[in-house]
C-alpha cells in the first residue's frame, strides 16, 4: 500500500456509476430492439453493468413448458448481438450453462449477487414478473433485489401488489 498527498479538504469522487442490473430472461423470442432499449436502461439509471442471464433449457422447461431452443444458441446469438453493437458494459452470465440443468430463480440470483456489485435490479418482463411472484421463495429475495419491468403489465400476481415499492416499469421514473 502506497501513500499519496492529496490537498487540504479533498474528498475522493464518489462514483457517478453503481450496481447492477441483469435481464433474467429466455432470450428466445427477445428482438435486438429489446436488448438495445435495455440498455438504454441500464445508461439512463446509472448501471455500471448490464448482465444478460439467459436461461437453460431446463429451467424455461419447468418455468413456462414450452420448447426453447439450445443454450448455446440462444447464448451465441447474444454474444453476436453484443459484438455487433460494441457494448462494453454488458456482460453475458454463461454460469447456466455450465449447470447445465434446471436451476431456481433464488439459487441463480445468490450466485449473481456473488459475482457482480449491488444494488440488483432484475430487468424482466411483466408475464416473468408474474411468474416470479407466483414461487414460494419471492418474498425471501424481493426485499434484496428490486424489479424493473420492460413495460407496464396488463395483469399483475397479488405478491407483485403487495411488494409494489420494490418494482416499477421501465417507462416510469427514468430519471432514477
Amino acid at each position: 500500500m502506497r501513500n499519496i498527498k492529496v490537498p487540504y479538504g479533498y474528498e475522493p469522487e464518489k462514483a457517478l456509476y453503481k450496481g447492477t442490473l441483469i435481464y433474467y430472461d429466455s432470450f428466445e423470442h427477445t428482438s435486438d430492439i429489446q436488448l438495445d432499449l435495455a440498455v438504454q436502461q441500464a445508461e439512463q439509471r446509472s448501471f455500471a453493468k448490464l448482465v444478460l442471464y439467459p436461461l437453460h433449457e431446463q429451467s424455461v422447461k419447468r418455468m413456462y413448458a414450452e420448447p426453447v431452443s439450445a443454450y448455446y444458441k440462444r447464448e451465441d446469438r447474444l454474444h453476436e448481438w453484443k459484438r455487433n453493437r460494441g457494448y462494453r458494459e454488458v456482460a453475458i452470465e454463461g454460469w447456466e450453462g455450465k449447470r447445465k440443468k434446471y436451476t431456481p430463480v433464488d439459487t441463480a440470483l445468490q450466485h449473481l449477487m456473488d459475482s457482480y456489485q449491488g444494488p440488483y435490479f432484475l430487468y424482466v418482463t411483466p408475464d416473468m414478473a408474474n411468474l416470479l411472484a407466483s414461487y414460494a421463495s419471492f418474498e425471501n429475495w424481493i426485499v434484496k433485489v428490486r424489479l424493473l419491468l420492460s413495460q407496464e403489465p396488463d395483469v399483475i400476481h397479488p405478491r407483485l401488489t403487495q411488494y409494489r415499492q420494490r418494482w416499477d416499469w421501465a417507462g416510469e421514473n427514468t430519471t432514477k
